[in-house]
């Protein structure tokens, strides 16, 4: 029922009360995943941009995110994957706004060489192409990258040693896909979340699509992102997987890997 007295609370209401009932609506959730074989298959989401640079995700999932940051408002966001750099620069943009809001409220000004929140990504192999295109951008200034594997102790240190004078951390999962893979980040790097914030963890879809979607790749159904979440979960109450994002999104690389750290 919407609240009369406040329309905002009524919309959020009435829009919390819509969600809740996607997670009834099988036919829908079947057209959906239907729908994400065929983007899949034809390669939609290396379709999209953010801020001149490809960004490999799904525009439903980039909404959501944006929502994430704004609403746990990071001083520091981690991302295992850089590819072209696109999620960078779109994370790095995002902190940007955040600064720029907190400068309009406190009636200060913004110097993009000197705010604080930063953006680290972590990659086994950063390609030279794509490092000198995200060092010329002009959102580098909130960048900083780390090479290497992120599962190796040597790197898991170093996260941890850079994470630590920021009190506001969000983590993104995006790099190697298989279940020992994706498991062993979410125990390296899970905990850096800070408490009402997230770890998230992308292409868990693999796990509902066809055996043989991706040929060519270690990951297939059974070994995948969402196999580890869900192993990792058994053992980790501090979190929970965010069932309102889970059941908005329908169309979403990241099934069940929106991971909200509650404790």
């Amino acid at each position: 029922m919407s609240n009369t007295s406040d329309p905002i609370r009524g919309f959020e209401a009435e829009r919390t009360d819509r969600i809740s009932g996607y997670g009834d609506q099988r036919g829908w959730q079947a057209s959906s995943l239907d729908w994400l074989k065929t983007a899949f298959d034809r390669k939609y989401m290396y379709n999209f941009a953010w801020g001149g640079r490809p960004i490999i995700q799904l525009p439903t999932d980039m909404a959501v995110f944006q929502e994430i940051v704004w609403a746990t408002r990071p001083d520091l966001i981690i991302e295992t994957g850089i590819a072209h750099g696109g999620s960078l620069v779109m994370s790095a943009s995002l902190l940007a706004m955040l600064d720029y809001c907190d400068a309009v409220e406190s009636g200060g000004v913004v110097d993009p060489k000197t705010a604080g929140r930063r953006v680290l990504g972590i990659d086994i192999d950063i390609r030279a192409h794509n490092r000198q295109a995200i060092e010329a951008h002009p959102m580098s200034t909130k960048i900083d990258m780390f090479e290497g594997s992120s599962i190796e102790e040597p790197m898991i240190r170093r996260v941890h040693d850079h994470a630590r004078t920021f009190e506001r951390v969000l983590v993104c999962l995006d790099s190697n896909h298989t279940h020992d893979h994706v498991l062993a980040e979410l125990n390296a790097y899970a905990s850096l979340a800070s408490r009402d914030s997230y770890c998230l963890v992308f292409d868990t879809v693999i796990e509902d699509l066809p055996e043989g979607t991706f040929p060519d790749r270690p990951w297939a159904p059974g070994n995948n992102a969402k196999t580890a979440v869900h192993e990792f979960l058994k053992t980790h109450p501090e979190f929970e997987i965010d069932q309102e994002i889970n059941n908005k999104l329908l169309i979403s690389a990241a099934p069940d890997g929106w991971l909200k750290r509650v404790k």
